[in-house]
């Protein structure tokens, strides 16, 4: 993709942690962790707003990378304040840190490009050996992680309901892949678009964990942010890919909202039109297709959803039965029709409602 059409657009603020479930914290949670729920539902607002004011002129000063096989890791710490990166605590090919939180985050960079290179053929975020940075130790209690546009930030978490952000690798390559997306097919945040977009980036943040641990489909957990809730908290993760709708059920993070098909689909205007409920579909198709073929899901099911993202045919507004037939062309253009990648895909979407 051409540097006029990223141009053209924004890239959006995400995170890992859906307003809808710490809007739920902060209504009808203790008073500590409602407090720390508000604290982070405010400073997202305003990073939010930040991020739409200074779009285009971040894009429009990051210049093109040269390419290179090798990392370029940056991680800064954040010292508990909200003016990012921070002081720089690690430069690539740097000794490990004595923070642990500042190791983990310069790992999952690393995991991440590691993936995109080896298994895709793309240098980075941009496909230009962009410089991978990340701040940690973002604010107070903070719950959440994101990607801003430029940066992955992470919160320690208010130690409650949320540890540090960086204990999951799958959410630092979920908040990176939103990167991949930003400078590919740029999936309009809001709405089927916006939910193909958080979809993506569950996708591959499974991807990456998968990749790191040498799973097969077989025995990936198939979970988005395993261990990330705390140890009061009645659940396993932030999401499920295998079985969307059951990764938490708790008095106050509520019951996980995300339906697995198209008959449970979830019409909402907040999260952007349920960006972070209505995932749950294509990510359930995925979790189908690479299960149904087995071996290494970044093979043959990833490669399919990769070469969909960023062969340059996904419009910036396409829903999720755009997605289905092109990722079922791009099974039968890689694998050739009648193959087993294809029919694949083929029971995977219907199964989820969109045959």
């Amino acid at each position: 993709m051409d540097a006029s059409h990223v141009l053209r657009h924004h890239p959006v603020f995400c995170t890992v942690v859906p307003p809808h479930l710490l809007d739920k914290i902060a209504q009808a949670g203790t008073a500590r962790r409602a407090d720390a729920a508000q604290r982070t539902l405010e400073q997202d607002a305003l990073l939010r707003t930040r991020r739409r004011v200074t779009a285009v002129r971040a894009l429009a000063v990051t210049p093109a990378e040269p390419a290179g096989d090798d990392p370029r890791r940056t991680v800064y710490d954040a010292q508990h304040r909200t003016r990012l990166p921070g002081k720089k605590v690690r430069g690539e090919g740097e000794a490990a840190s004595k923070d642990a939180t500042v190791n983990r985050a310069y790992a999952g960079l690393g995991a991440t490009y590691e993936l995109f290179l080896k298994a895709y053929g793309r240098r980075s975020i941009d496909g230009s050996g962009l410089a991978l940075d990340a701040s940690v130790h973002y604010g107070e209690d903070y719950n959440n992680a994101f990607w801003d546009g430029q940066q992955m930030v992470f919160g320690d978490g208010d130690g409650d309901l949320f540890v540090d952000f960086t204990v999951s690798v799958d959410v630092i390559g979920h908040e990176l892949t939103h990167g991949v997306t930003q400078y590919t097919a740029n999936l309009q945040y809001h709405g089927q678009s916006g939910a193909l977009n958080e979809s993506m980036s569950d996708v591959f943040g499974s991807l990456i964990k998968q990749y790191s641990l040498d799973q097969t489909a077989e025995q990936a957990d198939w979970l988005i942010g395993a261990g990330l809730l705390g140890p009061s908290v009645s659940g396993v993760a932030l999401r499920s890919m295998k079985a969307p709708g059951t990764a938490y059920d708790d008095d106050e993070l509520g019951k996980d909202p995300q339906p697995a098909t198209m008959d449970g689909y979830v019409h909402t205007s907040r999260d952007n039109g349920g960006v972070h409920i209505n995932s749950g579909i294509p990510n359930h198709a995925f979790y189908l297709a690479a299960t149904e073929l087995g071996g290494k899901a970044w093979e043959r099911a990833g490669r399919i959803w990769y070469d969909t993202l960023t062969g340059g045919e996904l419009a910036p507004d396409a829903d999720f039965a755009d997605f289905a037939r092109l990722s079922t062309a791009t099974a039968v253009s890689l694998y050739g029709e009648g193959g087993a990648e294809h029919q694949a895909l083929q029971k995977a979407w219907s199964t989820v409602g969109l045959g």
